[in-house]
């Protein structure tokens, strides 16, 4: 008598072993037999990470199975129907080349050219440190140009003025220049846009005449700032109660009669080490 819970506990745990047995198989049995059903599809995959501008290749592209519910339009099935093709964005390992990655069938040879857009044009434009702001400027950003120069004419001050908006930055990278016959070769940062052919004009006279200064933006900002550009009166007058009008009037320096009648005055402008006299009428 004493023994009979015993057994009945013992039958009773040995059921429920029995039942959680049967009730996996059948869950299992039931999960792979959904997977099945779902349709699979070998997509084309990158075998390695691949820049854009690269030329593809079978070596670089591996297939893997993947839902094809889940896929979007224009992926590949096959090495072989990459081959040739040129990248227009750059690809990680294991993630799907799709045709939005890459250039049109007529482009076979890879490089910069590949990726610019029709109707636009790649410049390059030597920097500093600070001019690419401390190297925080990478292929794909969008960045303003801003050029700092003498305004033409007698008693003309710098002005500072931004002459490009919104510029796609195809690449970054370094070059190597002789700047001597007797000097070492130097490293110099060269970032290259993407500008429209009169775009590409103002870049190429704000390099040669000026000092550039590029700023970077945020993805998301695409909007047009119009700008007087900043001149040195008003860059004094900036944290002045009074206008800049008036402050030109009475800034600190010296006020001369010019031969036609006018008072002149000049401005003391400290640059760094460099000490310069800039006059205005």
């Amino acid at each position: 008598m004493k023994k009979t819970p015993v057994i009945i506990l013992g039958i009773g745990i040995l059921i429920a072993l029995i039942v959680s047995i049967v009730s996996y198989n059948m869950l299992k049995s039931k999960a792979q037999k959904q997977m099945q059903q779902q349709d699979t599809v070998d997509v084309a995959i990158a075998a390695i990470d691949m820049a854009w501008g690269t030329v593809l290749d079978k070596s670089m592209i591996k297939t893997a199975p993947y839902l094809k519910k889940s896929l979007p339009a224009g992926y590949f099935t096959s090495a072989a129907s990459l081959e040739g093709r040129v990248l227009v964005l750059p690809v990680k390992a294991n993630e799907p080349i799709f045709e939005s990655s890459l250039a049109s069938t007529s482009m076979k040879s890879g490089g910069m050219a590949a990726i610019v857009q029709p109707n636009k044009r790649a410049m390059a434009v030597k920097v500093d440190k600070v001019v690419g702001v401390s190297g925080f400027i990478f292929p794909g950003n969008r960045v303003d140009v801003l050029v700092t120069l003498r305004e033409a004419g007698e008693n003309k001050g710098a002005i500072t003025k931004t002459v490009l908006e919104n510029v796609p930055v195809l690449a970054t990278g370094v070059e190597v220049e002789k700047t001597g016959k007797q000097e070492k070769p130097s490293a110099v940062d060269v970032i290259t846009l993407e500008v429209s052919p009169q775009e590409g004009e103002k870049l190429a006279l704000a390099s040669t005449e000026g000092k550039l200064q590029l700023a970077l933006r945020n993805y998301s900002d695409s909007a047009e700032v119009m700008t007087k550009g900043t001149t040195i009166p008003v860059l004094l007058a900036s944290h002045s109660s009074t206008p800049a009008s008036s402050a030109v009037k009475k800034s600190a320096g010296t006020s001369t009669p010019s031969a036609s009648g006018r008072r002149s005055f000049s401005v003391e402008l400290i640059q760094g080490s460099k000490v310069t006299n800039v006059k205005f009428d």
